[in-house]
């Protein structure tokens, strides 16, 4: 796959605003209409662009409270990493889920209105999971930095 630095302009305006016509592209890096639409066409193909989606505000929805959970399964066979991942797949609360190396097996983030509610999540979703050994939760006091932009 050839991305050159005209492609690169259009996922950095893309990634910035979705919003904006191919018109706003095309007079932002200096192109015609019809080379920024086959280029966006062609990059939405090929799976660089994966989807458009709209950013919200977590606080602005009562999403306050953000976690970051360690966990470890029982064991570290394929048939309970899938059993896992089935039934995160299943919790909205968990925005992202991760199978990573090291000390534990995922890293989870998890977003919800409040401490109460994720020691409901806690106790009635996560930690009564049948793949899931040990839980150790990471309470986000502030947070510096969050974006969905990948430097290109």
């Amino acid at each position: 796959m050839n991305i050159d630095e005209t492609d690169k302009k259009i996922l950095r305006l893309l990634q910035a605003n979705a919003h904006l016509t191919l018109k706003d592209i095309a007079n932002q890096i200096n192109l015609s209409l019809t080379p920024v639409h086959d280029r966006v066409k062609r990059l939405e193909k090929e799976g660089v662009i994966d989807k458009y989606v709209t950013v919200l505000n977590k606080k602005k929805l009562g999403k306050n409270l953000t976690v970051f959970c360690q966990v470890t399964l029982v064991k570290q066979t394929f048939d309970i990493s899938e059993a896992f991942n089935e039934a995160i797949l299943n919790l909205p609360e968990v925005v992202e889920c991760d199978f990573v190396s090291g000390s534990f097996d995922y890293l989870l983030k998890v977003v919800l209105p409040d401490m109460e509610s994720y020691h409901h999540f806690h106790q009635k979703k996560l930690s009564v999971l049948t793949e899931v050994s040990l839980i150790n939760s990471f309470f986000i006091i502030s947070e510096v930095k969050s974006t969905t932009v990948l430097p290109i």
